[in-house]
Formats: C-alpha cells, structure tokens, sequence
C-alpha cells in the first residue's frame, strides 16, 4: 500500500498514530476553502496554532485542517477531497516533530556533517529528516534547507528508515526566525562590517561594481526555483562583499529591483537578505 495509491487509506493509518494528516490535491498543494471561508471572509478558525478540523465542514485553512479524527477525514466534504487527491500531507508540529527538507546533494552533504542521524526518508530532489520535537517552520534556512514543523504541512511520502532522534539544537537555532531589517535607507551601509571589521576585498571600486552586475544577470537569467536562485546569489553578495562596509543601499537596491521583476515581494526579499545574514552571522 502506498500514500500515491490509498490516500485515504494512509490518512486513515496515520491518524490512528496520532499525525494529523490533510488531503494535497494536483500539483501537491492544499485545497482552497471552502464556499463560506473563501477570501477568508470567517476570519480563519480560533487558535490557529493547533491542528484539528476547522470549524466550517469543509478541507478548509491549509495545514490547520489536518486532523487526526476519523469522522472528519471519512466525512462527505472529506470524501470528495480524498478522491481528488494526488498525495498525503501532515502537520508536523502537531504530532511534535520537524521535517528537515533536504533539496539536493549539497543540502544533504550539510545535514550528514551538522545534524545527528534520524529517521531519513528519500524525496523526489533529496530527503526528508524527521526529528522528535516541534518547532517554528522556516524556509530557505541554507540552501536546498527548508523546516517544516508548527503552522506548516510536509508531505508523506512513506515511513522512512532509522530511529528518531530528538531535534538538535543546531535546527531550532536555524529555525529562529531573526527580526526583519528596516528597509534600507540611501546612503546607509546595511551590511555592516563585523566587530573589529573586516578586510576589503575590493581592489578597485570595478571589483565591487562587477560583481553587483554579476549578482543581478544571474538573479535575471533564472528560469525556474527563482526564490532560491535570490537567495543563493544574496548569500554569495554578502559572503563576497558584506563584511567590509562597502556595501551600499545602491547596491542592495539593483538586487532587489532584479528579483521584483522575476515576481518577488519585497518581502521576500528581505526575508531571503535577512537569511542570508543570519546564515553568515552578520
């Protein structure tokens, strides 16, 4: 039996262990809303912090629909949802535990030298590491590294192998999510150079300007995984250029415009900037 074949029968077997499970419809996302919560014009349920059904009979709110009651899941709004789905999904956090979400061979590499041993389940690009523990989902925390555990959905793609091991320190500390910076102002150095600052690396002010329009083509050139792609080149700027000082609003500017015109908010923006520094320790 598999979650791709039987569904509901892998809902069903889930929930008897105490993971609140939900129904991903094609393209492995949630269903929307239902009639009544579209827009949502109820508000969202109470307390969305904890999983279970949501208060209206529908596969309403994303991951706070899943739920580990079976006369929810076999119920009739449910019914037609697990027809149409495509695969399983849980709520990590709501059965205490983070997916560590591994995207490709480096990611992997990352997590086999940083993260003790646990329960390892393959994905389509990389693997899943499942810890015992909750903690805050964040996206984006390395590259090819994603956390899902509270207020976020994984998807189940099969028991996996090994014992579980309790969540590390080291996740809940990339988990941590770091105050958004103002948005910068002109003429303000927003990478700072660290205590006791750091050696300019820039022979002639062409060095510092190339490599900005070099971060921009690669932002530009990105046909796909764009989120990432701004990530990874905003870390490789800040690795190159953000200890010296000489990183100016100009320059973080021409990045984000860049990445705008690829269709990222300003907000992820400057979530993907704040990251990246987190990361780097700036």
């Amino acid at each position: 039996m598999t979650a791709t074949l039987y569904p509901l029968h892998t809902a069903l077997s889930l929930a008897a262990s105490g993971v609140p499970v939900l129904p991903l419809r094609r393209g492995k996302v949630p269903f929307g809303n239902c009639p009544a919560c579209a827009g949502n014009a109820c508000g969202g349920r109470p307390n969305m912090k904890t999983p279970g059904p949501c208060d209206c009979p529908g596969v309403c709110h994303g991951w706070a629909a899943a739920t580990t009651w079976p006369r929810i899941i076999v119920s009739p709004p449910w019914q037609a949802a697990w027809r149409q789905a495509v695969a399983v999904a849980y709520h990590p956090g709501g059965a205490d535990l983070t997916v560590v979400d591994l995207d490709d061979a480096d990611a992997i590499a990352w997590a086999r030298a940083t993260l003790p041993a646990t329960r390892t389940v393959p994905t389509s690009r990389g693997e899943h590491w499942i810890y015992r523990g909750a903690t805050t989902s964040r996206n984006a925390v390395r590259p090819g590294v994603d956390i899902k555990s509270t207020m976020a959905y994984a998807r189940y793609l099969g028991p996996g192998t090994g014992p579980l091991a309790d969540l590390p320190d080291t996740v809940h500390a990339l988990a941590a999510k770091a105050p958004a910076p103002a948005r910068p102002v002109p003429g303000t150095v927003t990478a700072a150079a660290p205590g006791g600052g750091g050696q300019c690396p820039h022979r002639t002010p062409v060095f510092l300007e190339r490599g900005i329009a070099m971060a921009e083509q690669q932002i530009t050139a990105a046909r796909s995984a764009v989120h990432a792609t701004v990530y990874r080149t905003f870390l490789a700027v800040l690795a190159r250029h953000g200890r010296c000082g000489c990183l100016t609003d100009t320059h973080i500017s021409r990045l984000f415009t860049a990445a705008q015109t690829k269709g990222e908010t300003l907000r992820h923006c400057t979530d993907a900037w704040t990251n990246a520094r987190t990361t780097l320790g700036m």
